[in-house]
């Protein structure tokens, strides 16, 4: 069998377009390599793109080329696929895809149309963010549909939250009880006031620590970047089967 090289590392299929951040990332967090223990991932830090920058009233567009020079580096560096630290990054989906020759997929938002599809339409998809009042339209089309076609509802952490000031505030502690709390309360006041909502999709990537506590509050299938990726990474390097 020939070897053929290329590359200085191999193995890590996936790549992660990072934010420019210090605050602590625990496994089930995408910042996190033990989040995926079967699924070698590779990162990549874009120097200044503080939370701020992506996740205020509007992205910032300088940001852009940073991230498009970071994707083509991944790829060079033998990534098979793409991802990203924060879902707000949908709005660079279009050209963060047509800046590689391999998938990207910046957001778990993308996965709103499929889970449309396998639940009751009946039922509500809710999507759970930090930021609710940031979140747009514009998010949703990048990431492959519109509102007016796929009706959804939107919770969010309420300002002040210790969650947000930890995340979006870019700090360095904060207890994870404090924040499974925050998580506990965020879903159990969304079922009550969406008791329809039959799937979660979590747009933030900080979320997914917490993903068993709010699945056994909500008792309905919650998504992420987690298993997005995990699906990913299974789609650009095939099981052989014998």
């Amino acid at each position: 069998m020939r070897l053929i090289g290329g590359h200085t590392n191999y193995g890590q299929d996936i790549g992660v377009l990072m934010l420019d951040t210090r605050f602590p990332r625990i496994p089930g967090d995408i910042g996190n390599a033990k989040s995926y223990p079967g699924v070698p991932v590779r990162y990549k830090v874009v120097k200044d793109a503080f939370t701020d920058r992506i996740m205020g009233q509007d992205h910032d567009p300088a940001l852009l080329q940073p991230f498009i020079q970071a994707a083509r580096e991944l790829e060079t560096e033998g990534c098979k696929a793409i991802t990203t630290s924060c879902g707000f990054l949908a709005k660079f989906q279009r050209e963060l895809a047509n800046s590689v020759n391999v998938p990207v997929f910046t957001s778990a938002l993308m996965l709103v149309p499929l889970v449309r599809q396998m639940v009751n339409q009946d039922k509500e998809i809710a999507i759970f963010t930090e930021r609710p009042w940031n979140l747009t339209e514009d998010h949703f089309n990048q990431a492959g549909f519109s509102t007016k076609d796929i009706p959804v509802v939107v919770s969010g952490m309420p300002e002040g939250s210790p969650f947000p000031e930890l995340f979006i505030g870019n700090n360095l502690e904060e207890e994870r009880e404090v924040l499974q709390q925050c998580m506990e309360e965020m879903t159990s006041r969304h079922m009550r006031e969406h008791p329809n909502t039959g799937a979660i999709v979590f747009e933030c990537t900080n979320f997914g620590p917490f993903s068993r506590q709010v699945q056994d509050i909500a008792k309905v299938p919650v998504f992420g970047i987690n298993q997005l990726l995990e699906y990913i990474a299974a789609c650009v390097d095939v099981q052989a089967y014998y």
